[in-house]
C-alpha cells in the first residue's frame, strides 16, 4: 500500500466459501488439457490505465500480468523471488544493485526488451509530474527527490541519477541507503518494462498496453465491457500460453458472474459472491480454490488524533484481547478467515505464529482488568468507522458487541459510503474513531508489511492513518535494510515486528483467504498469493 496518491488496499469483498469442506484446485494429477482454445475471466473495470507504474488495484494488476514479465517472479510455493526477465540481480552491499537481462524477451511489437526498457519505465514512474500511483516505490533510488520534490515544487531533473545504463543487457540501481529486500520488491508491477512506443502517448497506450508477456492485447480496451488478449507466439518457449486467447469480461456484481459461471458463460471466476458460500465446494468440487492470500485484516487506531482515547498502550492491548477472533473467523465467515497471529502474513518469510502472543490471544477478564487499570476511554464511548461498500457491516458490528460486552465500553458503528471516503478523513485526522482497515502485500516480504504501514514516511505516502510514530521501530527497519544476508536481514525485520507488536499501532484480526470456482471446461488453473490468475498455463479439456 505505498506510493504518492493512494493505497493497495484489501477492501473486504468476501471471496471466501466453507473452510470444512475446501479443497486446492488446478493440480489434479488425472486431469488433461490441451492447447489452444478461448476462454472468458471475470474482471472488474479496472481503474486507470493498463500501465504498471499507475496501477495500484487488483483489477489492473490482473490484466497487466497477463500482459508483462518483470525482471523477477514468484514461487507459488514459497513466495520467494526468481528470475524472469533477468538473468542476474546482485549486490555485494545491498545499496548498489547490477541487473543483467535475458536475452529471448520481446515486446509485442517485436522491440527487444533491453536495459533502456526499464530505466524507461522507473523514469516515468518516478516523475511527480506524471502522478503515477507507484511514485513512491522509486523513493529509495537515487536523484527520487530531485524527480518528486513534493507538491507544490518542480522536478529538477528528467531522470533518476541512480540508474545508469551499462550496456544494452545491463543497468545499474544506486539506492539512497541500502535495502535488502530490493530484489524482492523487483516483481511488482510498477517495475515492469515499457517500450519505446509509449514514450508518443501514454494515455493512448494504457487503452492498448504493449507489453512482453504471455499475452498480448487483441484491440483495445472497451470500457465496462471486456479487454480481450491472445497468445503471444514469440515469448519465450518454456512459458508461453497455452490457450489461444482470453476475454476478461468486466462485471459490477459478482453475483451475476458467479450466476454466468454456473451457466457455462464464463470458465474462472476468481472472486465469489456471499450467497455462493454455502454450496460453492458441493457444487464444484476439485474445481473450487480456496488457499490462504497475503491480506491482513486490522482495526485501526487514531494515535495522533485522539491521543487520549488511544494514547495508552495497554488501553489498546486490552482492545486487542476483549476480541474474539476465532468467534469472528466462525460466525461472521464460516471458518474462510482465520484470526491473525502477527502483523506478518503466514505465507511470506518471517511470518511466526504466535507472534502476537497474549495480545492475540481472547482473554476478556485480563481485558477487563487492564483497561480499567490503564484508565479506559474517556465517557467509555468510541466510534468504529468502516467502509459501506464492501462487506464489513457484520464483522465490524460483532467487534462493537464484543468491546461492550467484555470492556464495558458504547461502540458505535459508522459507516462510510466509500472506502475513499473514510481515507480522506482519516489523512486529515477528522475521525478521531477506530476504524477498519486492511493490507494486501506489494510483493511478499516482511519489510512490506511493516514500513507501508507504520513508517513515518507511511504517514503521507502510504497507509499510516494513525500517525504512528517510533524512532525505534525506524532504527529497526534500517538495520534490517542494512543487512546483506538475506536470512539475517528476516531476521532483523522481526525485530522491527515486535516492536509493532508490544505498540499496537493497528490490531490485527483476521487473515484472507482467497477463492475461485472454475468449470469443467478447463483445467491447471492456479490463483497465486496476491490473487492473480495464472492464465498462461491455463489448458481447454
Amino acid at each position: 500500500m505505498r506510493g504518492a496518491t493512494r493505497a493497495r488496499w484489501a477492501v473486504g469483498t468476501v471471496v471466501l466459501a466453507m473452510a470444512a469442506t475446501a479443497c486446492g484446485g488446478g493440480d489434479d494429477p488425472a486431469a488433461e488439457g490441451r492447447n489452444g482454445g478461448h476462454i472468458s475471466v471475470r474482471l472488474s473495470e479496472p481503474q486507470h490505465g493498463l500501465i504498471g507504474q499507475n496501477t495500484g488495484e487488483s483489477e489492473g494488476a490482473e490484466v497487466l500480468h497477463a500482459l508483462f514479465t518483470g525482471l523477477v517472479a514468484y514461487d507459488d510455493k514459497t513466495s520467494e523471488p526468481k528470475l524472469a526477465v533477468a538473468e542476474s540481480i546482485e549486490t555485494t552491499d545491498s545499496k548498489t544493485w547490477t541487473v543483467k537481462l535475458k536475452d529471448g524477451y520481446t515486446f509485442h511489437n517485436g522491440e527487444k526488451v533491453d536495459a533502456q526498457s526499464f530505466v524507461r519505465a522507473w523514469n516515468w514512474g518516478a516523475n511527480q509530474e506524471n502522478n503515477a500511483e507507484a511514485m513512491g516505490f522509486f523513493s529509495k533510488i537515487e536523484g527520487s527527490d530531485e524527480l518528486a520534490p513534493g507538491k507544490g515544487k518542480t522536478p529538477t531533473a528528467k531522470e533518476l541519477k541512480g540508474l545508469k545504463i551499462v550496456d544494452s543487457k545491463t543497468f545499474v540501481v544506486t539506492l539512497k541507503a541500502p535495502f535488502s529486500q530490493f530484489k524482492t520488491m523487483l516483481g511488482y508491477n510498477a517495475f515492469y518494462p515499457l517500450p519505446k512506443a509509449f514514450e508518443a502517448d501514454p494515455q493512448k497506450f494504457g487503452e492498448a498496453p504493449i507489453g512482453n508477456g504471455p499475452f498480448q492485447m487483441d484491440g483495445r480496451w472497451e470500457h465496462n465491457k471486456q479487454i480481450k488478449v491472445k497468445k503471444y507466439a514469440k515469448y519465450p518457449s518454456d512459458g508461453r500460453a497455452k490457450l489461444d486467447g482470453v476475454t476478461f469480461k468486466i462485471y459490477d456484481n459478482l453475483d451475476t458472474a458467479y450466476a454466468d459461471l454456473q451457466a457455462g458463460k464464463l470458465q474462472i471466476v476468481d472472486k465469489l459472491p456471499v450467497n455462493a458460500l454455502p454450496t460453492v465446494s458441493q457444487e464444484f468440487g476439485e474445481r473450487y480454490i480456496y488457499k490462504p492470500e497475503a491480506s491482513i485484516g486490522y482495526i485501526g487506531l487514531p494515535l495522533e488524533a485522539n491521543r487520549e482515547a488511544f494514547g495508552k498502550p495497554e488501553v489498546r492491548k486490552a482492545i486487542s484481547m476483549a476480541i474474539d477472533r476465532d468467534a469472528i473467523a466462525k460466525s461472521i465467515f464460516h471458518g474462510t478467515r482465520k484470526p491473525a497471529d502477527d502483523f506478518i502474513s503466514p505465507i511470506v518469510p518471517g511470518y511466526r505464529k504466535g507472534a502476537l502472543g497474549e495480545a492475540g490471544l481472547f482473554n476478556p477478564v485480563k481485558a477487563r482488568e487492564l483497561f480499567e487499570r490503564a484508565g479506559g476511554i474517556p465517557g467509555n464511548k468510541m466510534e468504529l468507522g468502516y467502509d459501506a461498500d464492501g462487506d464489513n457491516k457484520e464483522w465490524i458490528e460483532a467487534v462493537a458487541g464484543q468491546l461492550k460486552t467484555n470492556l464495558g465500553i458504547e461502540v458505535t458503528p459508522k459507516p462510510f459510503p466509500k472506502i475513499g471516503d473514510m481515507l480522506d478523513e482519516l489523512k486529515a485526522q477528522n475521525f478521531e474513531g477506530a476504524f477498519r482497515t486492511g493490507w494486501a502485500m506489494d510483493y511478499p516480504a516482511a519489510e512490506d508489511y511493516l514500513r507501508p504501514v507504520f513508517s513515518k514516511e507511511a504517514i503521507a505516502n502510504g497507509s499510516n492513518y494513525g500517525h504512528y510514530k517510533s524512532d525505534e521501530f525506524e532504527a529497526a527497519l534500517a538495520a534490517a535494510d542494512r543487512s546483506t544476508d538475506p536470512a539475517d536481514s528476516t531476521k532483523l525485520y522481526q525485530k522491527a515486528d515486535d516492536i509493532v507488536i508490544r505498540d499496537l499501532p493497528y490490531i490485527p484480526v483476521f487473515t484472507y483467504m482467497s477463492a475461485a470456482a472454475y468449470t469443467k471446461a478447463v483445467t491447471h488453473v492456479e490463483v497465486d498469493a496476491q490473487g492473480r490468475m495464472d492464465l498462461a498455463n491455463v489448458q481447454i479439456t
